[in-house]
């Protein structure tokens, strides 16, 4: 095996890991997103009264990579993957990393959606 044949086998490594790593990443950012539905109700109406914002009224706002992540992880979990991919390609990119944050409020709109029709 020559020396390029091994550098790309290494890069081909390299990238598979980083996809490892973000699709680790999603999973713990969902289940981390799903515990919060058992918060404490009383705690959430008391930010509510002193005009604190709770976690989803942030995200509502301005997602971030992490929101997004953990919407497209529970999709993913749920048989989805391959929507999950064309969705990331519809607004420009090979993984979610590469994605225009400005797109995150549209990707979540969209996920949404899938596996409704």
């Amino acid at each position: 095996m020559t020396n390029a044949n091994k550098f790309n086998l290494l890069l081909d490594v390299v990238k598979l890991m980083h996809s490892l790593a973000d699709g680790l990443e999603a999973v713990a950012y969902a289940f981390a997103d799903s515990q919060e539905l058992f918060v404490d109700a009383t705690a959430v109406q008391s930010k509510v009264e002193t005009g604190q914002p709770t976690p989803k009224a942030i995200a509502e706002k301005m997602p971030t990579l992490e929101d997004v992540r953990a919407v497209l992880a529970v999709k993913s979990q749920n048989g989805m993957t391959a929507e999950v991919r064309d969705l990331i390609s519809k607004y420009g990119g090979s993984k979610l990393s590469d994605v225009d944050p400005n797109h995150y409020a549209d990707i979540i709109r969209d996920a949404e959606v899938l596996g409704n029709g």
